[in-house]
């Protein structure tokens, strides 16, 4: 399915802050419909005369009009004339009578989408129409929370006409459990005094102390009698009890937890009152909480495997230096080159949250420290990287760094040994495979020495069993060697997941 973005683009009418303010708006569909009980649909206009529509909302507590997505369809003959008036005109247009939408009785008002307020008699930008479709087949006497739930969706409606709403100074992305209307919802008037609270509303806050009615009490009072005295409190909490600036915040009191939303109403730019939106999200925080935990001690494992990884490379080393065996020696040393290129993905895992790495990053590192060990004396070796790795995930990301730091100790060792030359490691990747090749150009391996080491035995477990990939030697003598590396990605992804 095309986005909002796509669809807004393909008629070329629209600017980059046409398509953010578009956004916002569809950003609060879900608000609009839930309150307006009714499908919440936003049409763009196109080159030749007519609409198309860019995002549709179905109503979360009455029946949706739409059991098919028309998101990308043109507007329907019996509302193109009123989204075109609503659009020219700039004024909201209701129908004069019921709309028949396949045999259901409906009412339709089309509400022009004006970008920005209009200042000294500009004229407003006016970059859509948004579209009401409510459900007559269901109508019942109204309850009182249904009347505020419509009047609050009139105040939203015509603040979208006049470039009032939504508010691009309100924050973006919000967190996860973000209020709702129907979780509860809180009306305003200028004064920050409730005229009323919905039932979930009023619940949420007898959760956290305060057993009186909220009609009537002015919010921000209520708030303060609620919260323990003597505590730090969010600096944004008092300009949302107030309703005095579109802010979100939480309220926390007696181990309960009430996510708030505050949206200010405005009439023709003179502020009215306000709504706020609040939700008993006490069991997300504590996952979140968890979650927290979690990851700090995941990284601190990481961290400490690190340190302790380090340990025994240094260990190894300084075993190294006192054994009078050469072999022994360059076992040991060997040893400890495998060890420190473990610590290296421990400690790009200890520096972040998730669990997949930047490979990059990690072979970067591994790099340096592999030439800086296995340069000999008369050896100079000269390495450089093409292509990106990408991220992987931590189980992958150490069996190939392992993997790569064998075939670059190799390359070093013996396709370099007593002379100067290049080493170059290739990465390719695409969406199925990631694909790697270390050239060097030494002296090549004699025909028959391909896989009778150890390391070669280990690269070969690495990339074989453990990734699931295939592994080749190409070599010339006098030509230099070439390894090349191949590791299905949906295998790793696979197993990541």
């Amino acid at each position: 399915m095309s986005t909002l973005s796509d669809l807004v683009y393909a008629q070329g009418r629209s600017s980059e802050a046409d398509v953010e303010w578009l956004h916002r708006l569809a950003g609060d569909g879900q608000l609009l419909a839930d309150l307006a009980f009714a499908d919440i649909v936003i049409w763009v206009p196109t080159d030749d005369d007519s609409f198309v529509a860019v995002a549709h909302t179905r109503p979360g507590g009455a029946a949706t009009l739409f059991y098919r997505d028309i998101v990308g369809d043109r507007v329907r003959p019996q509302w193109r004339t009123q989204v075109r008036e609503a659009f020219q005109s700039v004024r909201i247009v209701d129908s004069a009578s019921p709309d028949w939408f396949e045999e259901t009785p409906t009412r339709v008002r089309a509400v022009p989408i004006v970008r920005e307020r209009t200042h000294g008699g500009e004229q407003p930008a006016v970059i859509g129409v948004l579209t009401r479709h409510t459900n007559l087949g269901e109508t019942r006497t109204p309850s009182r929370q249904q009347i505020t739930f419509n009047d609050c969706a009139d105040d939203l409606f015509g603040m979208i006409a006049f470039g009032d709403f939504p508010d691009l100074s309100a924050p973006t992305g919000p967190r996860r459990g973000a209020p709702r209307a129907s979780d509860g919802l809180i009306r305003l008037d200028v004064e920050g005094v409730t005229t009323f609270a919905s039932p979930n509303a009023l619940s949420a806050f007898n959760r956290l102390g305060f057993d009186d009615e909220l009609e009537g009490e002015s919010l921000v009072e209520v708030v303060t009698r609620i919260l323990p005295g003597k505590r730090q409190f969010d600096e944004s909490l008092p300009v949302v009890v107030t309703g005095r600036a579109p802010w979100r915040t939480d309220l926390d009191a007696r181990g309960v937890t009430v996510s708030l939303r505050t949206i200010p109403l405005r009439d023709h730019g003179t502020r009215i009152g306000a709504i706020v939106l609040c939700r008993d999200v006490t069991e997300m925080r504590h996952q979140e909480q968890e979650l927290i935990t979690k990851d700090a001690t995941i990284r601190e494992i990481h961290h400490r495997v690190k340190n302790n990884l380090q340990t025994v490379a240094s260990l190894l080393r300084i075993q190294a230096r006192r054994t009078h065996s050469e072999e022994a020696r360059d076992a040991l040393t060997q040893a400890m080159r495998r060890v420190s290129a473990i610590a290296v993905v421990h400690d790009t895992l200890s520096e972040g949250l998730a669990q997949n790495v930047d490979f990059d990053d990690v072979f970067d590192r591994v790099l340096r420290l592999v030439v800086e060990v296995a340069a000999g004396a008369n050896t100079r070796a000269h390495t450089h990287t093409t292509g990106r790795f990408g991220t992987l995930p931590s189980e992958y990301a150490t069996p190939l760094a392992l993997a790569l730091t064998e075939l670059v100790t190799n390359a070093v060792e013996h396709g370099l040994a007593g002379k100067e030359g290049e080493v170059e490691i290739a990465a390719e990747r695409d969406d199925d495979h990631l694909a790697v090749s270390v050239r060097d150009t030494g002296s090549g391996l004699p025909e028959g020495q391909v896989g009778r080491g150890l390391g070669t035995q280990i690269v070969r477990t690495l990339i074989q069993g453990e990734l699931g990939g295939t592994i080749d030697w190409h070599t010339l003598v006098g030509s230099g060697t070439e390894v090349t590396i191949e590791i299905p990605l949906r295998y790793i992804d696979r197993d990541a997941g």
